[in-house]
């Protein structure tokens, strides 16, 4: 028997994450962020500072060839290792986040990620939370979300987050930021955001972390009966 694997899609703060997070900790299987492994690899970009390289494919894919990226820790809260380091708040900034957006539509560095995250797949049963993880990644994933919410509602989320953080970003340029995501993540040539065709779609608009939450574990028990 195949492990077990729930792919949960959505732009940029659906509230993945959160759910992800929690689904996993319910089911006890690994959480897999493959917004992550691209945080990590844009990271790994900037330092070699290489931003103004990303067309250049035979240098990418070399980059991409010669980086790991693994997972250490708890199942539901697990930290990134980048090339054997330990990584944390550093992929989280705006900085990084636009990187990895650009990043991630370049195929040679897709094809690297995809190779990593079903390696980890073959050893684990996952929650994986992404953009293609339910179309791309595991199309035969045993149970398939997609979260969505109002760009409006996105913005204040993600401003609340950054804020936590102690970056004090004005809300309109989060939502300009958003928005700009949203484009390249939808019109992109390889692996648009978009739900698979037999995906659950739930549009997490005015829901509490608790109902979002409530609303997902029901929708995976509607497949594959109570943890």
């Amino acid at each position: 028997m195949n492990p077990l694997v729930i792919t949960i899609d959505g732009p940029a703060a659906a509230g993945k994450s959160t759910t992800a997070r929690a689904v996993a900790r319910q089911f006890g299987c690994l959480y897999l962020d493959s917004g992550a492994l691209y945080r990590a690899f844009a990271l790994k970009i900037d330092r070699l500072d290489l931003g103004g390289s990303l067309e250049d494919t035979a240098r990418m894919a070399a980059v991409a060839r010669a980086t790991e990226i693994a997972f250490a820790g708890q199942n539901d809260d697990p930290r990134v290792v980048l090339d054997g380091e330990l990584l944390d708040a550093e992929i989280r900034t705006p900085r990084v986040s636009e990187l990895a957006s650009r990043v991630a539509a370049i195929p040679v560095v897709r094809e690297r990620m995809a190779e990593l995250q079903r390696a980890i797949a073959a050893r684990h049963a996952l929650v994986a939370e992404g953009r293609d993880m339910g179309t791309v990644l595991f199309p035969d994933a045993t149970v398939k979300l997609f979260l969505d919410a109002s760009v409006d509602e996105r913005a204040r989320r993600r401003h609340r987050e950054l804020a936590a953080r102690g970056l004090d970003l004005d809300v309109f340029e989060v939502r300009t930021e958003i928005e700009r995501r949203d484009r390249r993540d939808r019109e992109r040539d390889i692996a648009p955001l978009l739900p698979a065709p037999d995906a659950i779609v739930i549009d997490t608009s005015g829901m509490s972390v608790t109902e979002q939450l409530d609303a997902v574990l029901k929708a995976v028990e509607t497949r594959i009966g109570p943890s």
